[in-house]
């Protein structure tokens, strides 16, 4: 299983929420500290570790960045209990890109549906920032990333068109001194390239 956490000890306490699937939390079973998530077909869906720090050691706030020997204690407590070993996701989730194209969308007066090069692919965005132009150099969260609030990036529709990603503000990404206000995060171009993961 393929997984990601979130830790926020200040907000949440000292649980580790994992995720390693899609769907809505029908059913858990308990194992001490060890919560399995499961949706109606039995499928595990993700994890909570209560007192994660007592079994992984000090985490980092936010999208958590294991390191392989917090993989591998996770992974002895799943298979204590006899369920199956996760992998960690490596691959870039915050994607650096530019906006190619733009255009206002039909049933909106504040959505713009954007096309944003991410170099090995082009991606449909639907972007409700008034700041966003085309030519603009950009921190795209792709499908699959986790956002430091713990919001998952999924495929979507806004308004009936589809949107395959989000264009991120500083705020969003959990930047230090990020401005409160409305607005994508808008790169340097000569410092950050096309395909580049921001992280």
């Amino acid at each position: 299983m393929i997984f990601h956490g979130f830790y926020n000890l200040k907000h949440v306490g000292d649980i580790l929420l994992a995720r390693c699937g899609e769907g809505r939390t029908f059913d858990y079973d308990k194992y001490d500290d060890l919560v399995v998530l499961k949706d109606s077909k039995n499928r595990i869906l993700g994890f909570n570790l209560l007192n994660a720090s007592n079994y992984l050691g000090e985490l980092n706030t936010g999208l958590v960045n294991f390191s392989d020997n917090q993989i591998e204690k996770f992974n002895e407590l799943l298979t204590t209990h006899g369920l199956d070993p996760v992998v960690l996701d490596k691959e870039p989730r915050f994607i650096v890109g530019e906006v190619t194209a733009m255009e206002e969308h039909p049933d909106s007066d504040h959505l713009h549906i954007c096309q944003v090069d991410l170099k090995n692919t082009t991606t449909q965005i639907v972007c409700g920032a008034p700041n966003v132009e085309v030519g603009q150099r950009v921190v795209v969260a792709t499908i699959g990333a986790v956002m430091p609030s713990g919001l998952v990036i999924k495929p979507s529709k806004l308004r009936k068109i589809d949107s395959n990603g989000m264009i991120c503000s500083a705020r969003e990404l959990g930047l230090p001194n990020a401005p409160q206000i409305r607005g994508i995060l808008v790169l340097d171009k000569d410092k950050y390239s096309i395909g580049d993961s921001f992280f």
